[in-house]
């Protein structure tokens, strides 16, 4: 047998221990290059909107980049550490420091061509079913065909053969100064239980309490300000909640005599107590990178929801059309016929409305104030479904825009009269309101009808029409060939055109890329955070293997052996998560009081689809593992 073959019989023989490792590398590797298959794909980067998406695939690859180097090093170095009496029986039969790590070089680069080869080759495999996704989530309205990404795979194979090759030479310097005996012991050498600080726990109470009050109690722009401090501050908490509050809580229980001699919580608490040293730390792993994970697609979700909720609200009509100060009304009216006329040929039912504003200058202003009729408003306000306003005589409402997102303005009235320059009118104000019945204008103010015929001092005049489509989802086609003809906001300003389906077409292809990135970004770092438990509890295997042996003896039951297990393995899997999903829970709610709109629903989701992702996760872990403690035990 070469000495090759042997460090290839080698990962043949650890083939469980290095399943997980192997598979979320593969897995790694897949999504980078799904992202790269993107970024080449010739249909995607002819589009308008191709090139940013182009950048934001790419960006994705160089974060998925980064983080799998760092996946894959701390992954090595569990495996060392669990095989080093393996490594201290070889030396002791002759094999040298240099074969040693000759060995160790080997093996991790035969690991990482072969994940990359299954990770290009499954996202080969799924291509075609994620083009479809893509097509959907993108909302292109176009078919994505299936190429050979040749430029893909080569980036992929590429990357990744560098990325498995620098940390394997990472890896064999570890093996240096290691002392034969200590080999030997390798995972039985004794470890001492650590020590708990009453200061640093309460720090850790306090730096969390502090961290998520002030999450909670800023609003609007002052989050932004608040989140990078209160961010630095959660995560030194979370640091001392799993290496000290932690292990002064088990020690505190351990103390309570009448609930650690219970059944077999002495059995429970001693090991796990024996062990926080090195669970504390994947615990505060695994709780960043999935909290990382949390807000990220929370995030995202909840920003496309909250737009595309606040577009529609703030815009009620399928089509508007404003004729500003300058354009001329044979431009106008042509204007009009082609919208009507385009209407007409789509068979789409619709009615138009229409609004005559006069602009009249006030004393010390700048510029003049839009003034709007009483008739005219309710009758566009009752179709956008706002309310209407009751004025009379000299009376006047003013109108603000309504804005869903962030907050409306105050609502105080400035000023309690408006007075009109060159009219001899003093208007009352009666109340300030809000309205999307005019979604181009800021502010108006809304007269009577007899007031506003008497109005003489005009600066100059502007014209809004509303098209009220039954759909105006179906909308989407002929507002598309319309806003082609007619930019939203031409060169000249005399103009401008909207059209609601196309806003949303627009918006949903822009978000439906950040998600489609974000979502596998997302699910590279659960996967990851999932690796790290799976890490951590089979490095464990042989000791506890040994351990339950041992107990099996002085008359533990199966039942009792399953229970103890499966509370060490929830500790192991639920502790992180939980601490992740309120981390999670308190970033969306302060993104929540950023905007002052609800995300409660889509947080939810979001929080309770990772939190079904890990219990689905712990119960495969949990059969497995006591299925292997059991065979090993008899």
């Amino acid at each position: 047998m070469t000495f090759r073959q042997f460090a290839f019989n080698n990962v043949l023989r650890n083939k469980r221990t290095y399943a997980a490792y192997f598979l979320s590398s593969a897995f790694s590797v897949m999504v980078f290059f799904v992202y790269a298959m993107f970024a080449f794909h010739p249909q995607l980067t002819s589009l308008a909107m191709g090139g940013h998406t182009a950048q934001g695939f790419h960006f994705a690859e160089g974060i998925i980049y980064v983080f799998s180097f760092f996946f894959v090093l701390y992954s090595m170095s569990s495996f060392l550490k669990s095989r080093k009496k393996e490594f201290g029986l070889l030396v002791m039969h002759g094999m040298t420091n240099r074969q040693l790590r000759t060995m160790v070089f080997l093996e991790n680069v035969l690991i990482g061509l072969f994940a990359t080869i299954a990770g290009i080759v499954l996202g080969i495999a799924l291509s075609k079913l994620i083009l479809l996704i893509a097509e959907n989530a993108l909302q292109l309205g176009q078919t994505m065909p299936f190429y050979f990404p040749v430029e893909a795979i080569l980036l992929t194979f590429g990357a990744f053969l560098v990325l498995f090759i620098a940390i394997s030479f990472f890896t064999v310097v570890v093996l240096r100064g290691n002392k034969l005996i200590d080999l030997i012991k390798g995972s039985t050498k004794p470890k001492t239980e650590p020590k708990a600080s009453i200061l640093l726990s309460l720090l850790a109470a306090v730096l969390l309490i502090g961290g998520y009050v002030a999450a909670l109690m800023v609003k609007g722009v002052q989050v932004s300000m608040a989140m990078i401090p209160v961010t630095i501050i959660v995560i030194i908490g979370t640091y001392f909640l799993f290496t000290q509050l932690s292990v002064f809580l088990i020690r505190s229980m351990k103390r309570n005599r009448t609930f650690f001699l219970r059944k077999t919580n002495v059995l429970l608490l001693s090991d796990l107590a024996y062990r926080m040293k090195d669970n504390a730390r994947t615990f505060f792993m695994v709780a960043i990178v999935s909290t990382v994970s949390f807000s990220a697609i929370g995030s995202l979700v909840g920003f496309k929801a909250m737009f595309t909720d606040s577009v529609i609200k703030e815009n009620p009509f399928a089509f508007e059309y404003v004729s500003y100060k300058g354009n001329t009304k044979e431009t106008e009216k042509k204007h009009l016929e082609e919208i009507n006329k385009s209407l007409k040929e789509d068979e789409i039912k619709y009615t138009r409305y229409d609004a005559t504003m006069k602009y009249v200058s006030i004393p010390n202003e700048e510029h003049p104030v839009m003034v709007v009729s009483e008739s005219e408003f309710n009758t566009i306000s009752a179709a956008a479904g706002n309310k209407q306003v009751d004025v009379s005589g000299d009376q006047t409402v003013e109108v603000r825009y309504a804005n869903t997102v962030g907050g409306n303005q105050s609502l105080d009235k400035e000023k309690e009269t408006l007075k009109l320059n060159g009219n001899e009118k003093v208007l009352d104000i009666k109340k300030v309101t809000t309205s999307s019945a005019f979604p181009s204008f800021s502010s108006y103010y809304v007269v009577s009808n007899q007031m506003f015929n008497q109005l003489k001092s005009v600066e100059y005049t502007e014209q809004f029409y509303a098209y009220d489509a039954e759909d105006w989802k179906a909308t989407e086609e002929v507002g598309t060939e319309l806003t082609t003809q007619l930019p939203q906001r031409n060169p000249g300003g005399e103009y401008q055109f909207y059209s609601l389906a196309f806003q949303m077409k627009e918006i949903t292809q822009g978000y439906g890329a950040i998600l489609f990135v974000g979502l596998f970004i997302g699910a590279v770092f659960f996967v990851a955070s999932g690796s790290f438990l799976y890490f951590r509890l089979y490095t464990d295997l042989e000791d506890d293997k040994r351990k339950y042996a041992a107990i099996r003896k002085l008359g533990l039951t199966d039942k009792e052996l399953s229970s103890v297990i499966t509370k060490q393995i929830s500790l192991l899997f639920f502790v992180p998560i939980g601490v992740a999903l309120v981390h999670g829970a308190v970033a969306l709610t302060a993104l929540h009081n950023m905007f002052h709109y609800s995300l409660l629903k889509e947080s939810a989701f979001v929080l309770g689809s990772f939190f079904l992702l890990q219990f689905v996760y712990f119960l495969i872990i949990r059969t497995t593992y006591i299925k292997n403690i059991k065979a090993a035990i008899g």
